[in-house]
């Protein structure tokens, strides 16, 4: 079997663990990082932000292993006529669990007025509890819904969103465009946690923001284009929304003369809210690779219609 590696440097990370990985699933591979020979391929590994560009030459290819969640970048190449399977990494929830549940405590509790302080104040009112809260989880695949319940477990109340209907036991959820409204009505804190397709871009826009309560929270590790930056702005800007903490863009790096950098009330982290960790994620590939050469169903397939 003939795998060719297609990623940046910063992906060299990955060459170290994976042999070991593919080892332990009793994969025999010669792992490759050119192609001279492309049409010798078997199996293409993948990280969108690499060289790769023209899947054609790639005739033998069986499928392509993204090393990214996110398959936005890929989806509509049109030389891409592999199966396309995207990365699902039990570290990958782990961490955006940590994450959302770090600033979702972070806005409940108001711990800016207490970190920031620049003067003596002692405000002694305590915070509500975290039950007289409510999170508006959208997008409850498996790293929202991870989130939700570990929200849950603090005592939010959680209503979950998704385009599609969900019957999720132990969870209040709602689908389509009247159940964005009722998601988001009250909502303390916002999170958003989808893929980008056509029908999710904007979708935290003027008309869904004014659906929270006022002085909402909103928590962004899902895509830039889920959130119409400038009613974002704007809603920061009337007091709307009171804090938004966003760890995605449509423009990354953000841009050093983004409005975000320098309004008050936005918290910014550069898009390392769920990264793929290179230990766990090969173990992930090795299991993919398996399963394709046993002519086993592969996980995480994506479906090119849906987008995800």
């Amino acid at each position: 079997m003939t795998l060719i590696y297609f990623a940046s440097p910063e992906w060299a990370a990955y060459e170290p663990h994976l042999p070991a990985a593919l080892k332990a699933a009793g994969i025999d591979a010669e792992i490759q990082t050119t192609a001279e020979r492309p049409e010798d391929v078997d199996y293409i590994l993948y990280a969108p932000n690499g060289p790769l560009q023209d899947f054609a030459p790639f005739s033998r290819a069986k499928a392509v292993f993204s090393l990214w969640a996110g398959v936005e970048k890929i989806i509509g190449n049109q030389s891409l006529t592999q199966p396309l399977c995207r990365m699902v990494d039990p570290g990958l929830s782990e961490s955006m669990v940590e994450y959302v549940t770090a600033h979702a405590l972070r806005a409940h509790l108001g711990l800016d007025a207490h970190i920031t302080r620049s003067e003596p104040g002692w405000d002694h009112r305590p915070p509500p509890l975290a039950r007289e809260r409510v999170v508006a989880m959208l997008g409850l695949g498996e790293l929202g819904l991870a989130c939700a319940r570990q929200l849950q477990s603090l005592n939010f109340r959680v209503k979950g969103w998704s385009r599609s209907p969900k019957q999720i036991a132990g969870l209040e959820s709602y689908h389509g465009d009247a159940g964005l409204g009722l998601t988001l009505e009250g909502a303390d804190i916002i999170v958003t946690l989808l893929p980008k397709t056509p029908g999710t871009e904007n979708i935290l826009n003027a008309t869904s923001l004014a659906r929270a309560k006022r002085g909402a929270a909103v928590i962004n590790p899902g895509r830039g284009p889920l959130i119409d930056d400038e009613a974002l702005l704007a809603a920061l800007d009337s007091g709307q929304i009171g804090h938004a903490t966003l760890d995605v863009f449509r423009v990354e790096p953000l841009p050093a003369d983004h409005p975000y950098w320098a309004h008050p009330n936005v918290t910014v982290t550069p898009h390392i809210a769920a990264d793929t960790r290179p230990a766990s994620a090969s173990l992930v590939l090795a299991e993919n690779l398996r399963r394709a050469e046993a002519g086993e169903p592969l996980l995480n397939l994506v479906d090119r219609l849906r987008g995800y």
